[in-house]
This record gives structure tokens, C-alpha cells and sequence, in this order.
């Protein structure tokens, strides 16, 4: 008998270790994260040339006693430690205004992504001729500046001449001569349409634009499979959109948490109690009362308080680049 020679055993092709392959990975990401620092250092150097200074002195003068006396003599303030943060923390006034600017704060950042979301979601919808003419409409509102947009507001609003009044009146209503801040309530109710009324076409825009990332295979799919416009929204574009509404909430909490404008100029540069957020309040105690250092120390303590929020943006603007 002759031996069967067995056919040959194919060559199995060398399997590369699991840690050949990591470290090209992590050597082409910490070279990724390299890149973007880089390209961030021009916007980070300019930043700190235009606030550091001023920062630094905003924070000495916190811990100093500047009056009216060293301000005119061109004295050194006396050193007064931690007295003005001990002050503005053991002051009720100061919390006061703290948990109303972040109550407003909630509710008109709430109001404006809801708004902005819903207008976003009707211009997929519309015809492309109303698209662009709601953008355009939008593009005004936005590039409008905040005192000519309060001051509209303002005039709007007027007891004696206001537009709103005289409308209300026609419509059978008692408002002639009716003052919209009397009531706190209707006050902020008027500061906080202002700011959402300036703040849909940001987002409105922003969330059209990520609305166009949404595959519309998913969603006739989705239609197809019996899915309701409401399931569709929850389970495909709201999680594609995570990303960007984050992004977009982040920034209107930044940009509402420090509103001075609109209240400021509504009250005609004089805000009552009721009506002070941190940024007037700040300013108040510092130019309006000359307390300068009590003022900075309520300046600092805001910065404290928004920084964890633009730690956070930050944050969130690097996970986008490295997942794009």
C-alpha cells in the first residue's frame, strides 16, 4: 500500500497582539489631542490677553475696602481679606438675588430650547421658500441689538402709550394706563419674553442645521413600522440631536445667567430690588452705592458660580471633535 501523502495545512497568517494594535490608536489620539489644543492656542492666548487683567484686578479689589476716598486719591485700598465675601455670604439680599437669576435662569433657558426645537422641527416641514424667509426673519431678530430690542419692548409695554395696553384695551379688557411692572410677576414675565424672543432665532437655526444630520431612512422606517411622530422624535432625533441640544443649552444657560441688558434698560437704568439679577446687582453695589470691592467680590462669586457650567461646555465641544 502507498502512504497518502495529507494535503499541506494552509500558513495561518500571524495574528498581530491586541497591544501592537492599541498603542498605534493611542498614539494617533494623543497626537488628535495635540492638534486641537493647538489649534485652540490662538483663541486661549487672545482670551487671556483681554481677561486676565482684568480679572486679576477685579479679584485683588475683592479682597480690599476701595471707597470713594481711595478711588479719588489714587491711595492704596486698605486689605480687608475675606470681609467682603463673608459680607455678600451672610447677606439675604445676596441670596435672594442669587436664587432669582437662576430661577429665571431655568425658566427661560427651558422656554427658549422648547421654542427653538419646535420652530426648528416646523421649518423641515414647510416649503424651502418659507424656510428661508423664516431664517431671514430670524437672522434680523438675532442680529438686533439687546437695548434697541428692550427698548422696543419697553415702548411696547408703556402704561401711558404701549401698544400691548392699547390692543388689550380694544379686545374689551381694562388695561388703559396699566403698569406691566408693578407686579413682579408680569414684570419678569415681559423680561423673560424679551430674552426668549431673542434667543429662538440662535437656536432655531442651530437645531435646523443639526436636523439635516437625521437619516430620513430611520424615520420612514420608523413611520412604516407604525411608530408615531412622538416615538420618532424620542427615539431617533432626539438622541442624534443630544450632542448639539447640549451644546445650545449650555450656551443660553451662560448667556441668560449673566442678563443685565434687558432688565437694566427696561427699568430705565434703575432696577428695583425685585428686579436685580447678579450682574445689576453687582454693579449697583459697586457703581451706584461705591462700594467697588463689595461689587467685585459678588462679581467673582458669579464667575465661581458659572464655572463649572463652562467647564462643562468645554467639555462637551471636545467629545463632538473627537467623535467627528
Amino acid at each position: 500500500m502507498y502512504a497518502v501523502d495529507s494535503p499541506p495545512t494552509p500558513a495561518r497568517s500571524p495574528q498581530t497582539p491586541p497591544a501592537q494594535h492599541a498603542k498605534p490608536v493611542r498614539r494617533r489620539s494623543q497626537r488628535e489631542a495635540r492638534v486641537a489644543w493647538l489649534l485652540s492656542l490662538p483663541t486661549l492666548v487672545i482670551l487671556i490677553a483681554m481677561l486676565a487683567y482684568p480679572l486679576y484686578r477685579m479679584i485683588v479689589l475683592s479682597f480690599q475696602n476701595m471707597r470713594l476716598k481711595e478711588l479719588f486719591s489714587g491711595a492704596t485700598p486698605p486689605w480687608a481679606g475675606f470681609d467682603q465675601y463673608t459680607k455678600a455670604l451672610t447677606d439675604g439680599v445676596f441670596w435672594g438675588v442669587v436664587g432669582r437669576t437662576a430661577a429665571f435662569t431655568v425658566v427661560s433657558v427651558s422656554l427658549s430650547v422648547l421654542a427653538g426645537l419646535g420652530i426648528a422641527l416646523l421649518m423641515r416641514r414647510v416649503h424651502s421658500k418659507v424656510r428661508i424667509f423664516m431664517m431671514v426673519a430670524m437672522m434680523f431678530v438675532w442680529a438686533l441689538p439687546q437695548l434697541v430690542a428692550a427698548q422696543s419692548f419697553r415702548w411696547l409695554t408703556d402704561s401711558d402709550f404701549g401698544v400691548l395696553n392699547y390692543v388689550l384695551t380694544k379686545l374689551g379688557l381694562d388695561y388703559a394706563t396699566h403698569s406691566w411692572f408693578v407686579n413682579p410677576w408680569e414684570g419678569w414675565t415681559v423680561i423673560t419674553v424679551l430674552v426668549v424672543w431673542a434667543g429662538i432665532p440662535f437656536l432655531a437655526i442651530s437645531l435646523s442645521a443639526g436636523l439635516t444630520q437625521v437619516p430620513k431612512e430611520l424615520l420612514e422606517a420608523a413611520t412604516v413600522d407604525g411608530a408615531t411622530p412622538w416615538q420618532a422624535l424620542r427615539n431617533i432625533t432626539l438622541p442624534i440631536l443630544k450632542p448639539l441640544l447640549t451644546i445650545v443649552t449650555t450656551l443660553s444657560v451662560i448667556w441668560n445667567f449673566g442678563l443685565f441688558t434687558q432688565n437694566w434698560a427696561l427699568r430705565d437704568g434703575h432696577p428695583e430690588p425685585v428686579y436685580q439679577t447678579l450682574a445689576t446687582f453687582s454693579y449697583t453695589q459697586a457703581f451706584g452705592r461705591s462700594n467697588y470691592s463689595y461689587g467685585s467680590a459678588i462679581a467673582v462669586i458669579t464667575v465661581l458660580l458659572m464655572l463649572g457650567v463652562m467647564i462643562f461646555y468645554i467639555r462637551q465641544m471636545f467629545k463632538i471633535g473627537e467623535v467627528d
